[in-house]
């Protein structure tokens, strides 16, 4: 048998947000920016035969909290919902909010915890040198991952660092 042999050496680097994205709202503007202005340089590249653009979207996850609470605003129940886009994040809160036999079945009020949820996409990016790599943003935070070359790395931080949001 043959052992495996290292082909690379991949780094990952996180900045972790002084203050968490306001919202949904907030946070989709940050990844529409990098989508529609290309602040990393990015290149297209072929796959199969197939031009992809420089950046595209990767996986998604938005995540809606909402607490039912009794007459005294105690927290009696909670829903955690999950989705793919932020359509069905939108569409499954004001659902949730909205689902009387629901509200009748956890016995209170159900009120939004937009503090508790979480949003997170993934970009996938083509550089100049011909790497691709990860930039993924949460609520909380920005990893780059999947990158050898430093100068990469520098790039996103130094977008980063004019994006007051994402200090």
């Amino acid at each position: 048998m043959g052992d495996f042999v290292q082909t690379g050496n991949t780094k990952t680097a996180v900045r972790d947000l002084a203050t968490p994205l306001a919202d949904v709202t907030a946070f989709n503007a940050i990844i529409q920016s990098v989508l529609d202005t290309n602040p990393f340089a990015c290149v297209e590249y072929l796959d199969a035969g197939v031009t992809v653009p420089g950046v595209v979207r990767g996986r998604e996850s938005y995540t809606v909290r909402l607490h039912y609470e009794d007459t005294e605003g105690t927290s009696i129940g909670a829903i955690t919902a999950r989705s793919p886009t932020i359509a069905a994040f939108t569409a499954n809160a004001t659902h949730f909010l909205a689902d009387e036999a629901l509200t009748t079945a956890m016995g209170g009020t159900p009120v939004r915890d937009s503090q508790s949820e979480n949003f997170s996409c993934q970009l996938r990016c083509h550089d100049t040198n011909g790497e691709s790599y990860v930039v993924t943003f949460t609520r909380r935070a920005i990893r780059i991952a999947s990158y050898a070359d430093d100068a990469i790395r520098q790039k996103v931080e130094t977008w980063a660092d004019t994006v007051p949001a994402l200090a």
